[in-house]
């Protein structure tokens, strides 16, 4: 099952969907099936969300590196910020950003964890240049913008080639 956070579009109402892929969400989608449980809009979509990620049953919690400090209790805002609506501007804003991204991704190539080996020898001239995207740790990206290499992290996940369904 999938779950996906959506946006009537019509009041702007958040709301859960369950599905069982994310073809069979298209087919209701198209099949106006799905409708805000708020305002009864069929004018739907997805909301911008969070990544879902669950350890496996079979992994152990890593300790610490290091000892804690001891917390202070936290301030209790005064207002929820997760019950406030999102100015429709700020909305907007975020999905064209992850348009924008969608598009900049169907000209660049998946390298996986390869990143900075294949941004490296693409700066050296050892290969081709070409856009690319991938993974790589916070401190190697680090180093290869002191190498004078330009890198810059996606807003938003992206799904690697292989784990996409």
């Amino acid at each position: 099952m999938i779950v996906y956070d959506l946006e009537c579009r019509a009041g702007q109402h958040r709301f859960e969907g369950w599905f069982k892929s994310s073809e069979d969400f298209a087919r209701q989608q198209e099949r106006g099936l799905v409708s805000c449980p708020h305002c009864g809009s069929a004018e739907v979509g997805k909301a911008i969300q969070a990544p879902r990620l669950s350890r496996k049953g079979n992994q152990m919690v890593e300790a610490p590196s290091r000892p804690q400090q001891p917390s202070r209790p936290a301030e209790v805002p005064t207002a929820p910020v997760a019950s406030a609506p999102i100015p429709a501007e700020a909305v907007e804003v975020i999905r064209k950003l992850a348009q924008m991204q969608v598009e900049a991704l169907k000209s660049s190539r998946y390298v996986g964890k390869n990143f900075a080996e294949d941004a490296r020898a693409m700066h050296y001239g050892e290969r081709e240049a070409e856009a690319i995207h991938g993974q790589t740790s916070a401190s190697e990206a680090q180093e290869l913008l002191e190498e004078g290499i330009a890198v810059m992290p996606l807003p938003f996940p992206v799904t690697p080639p292989e784990q996409a369904n």
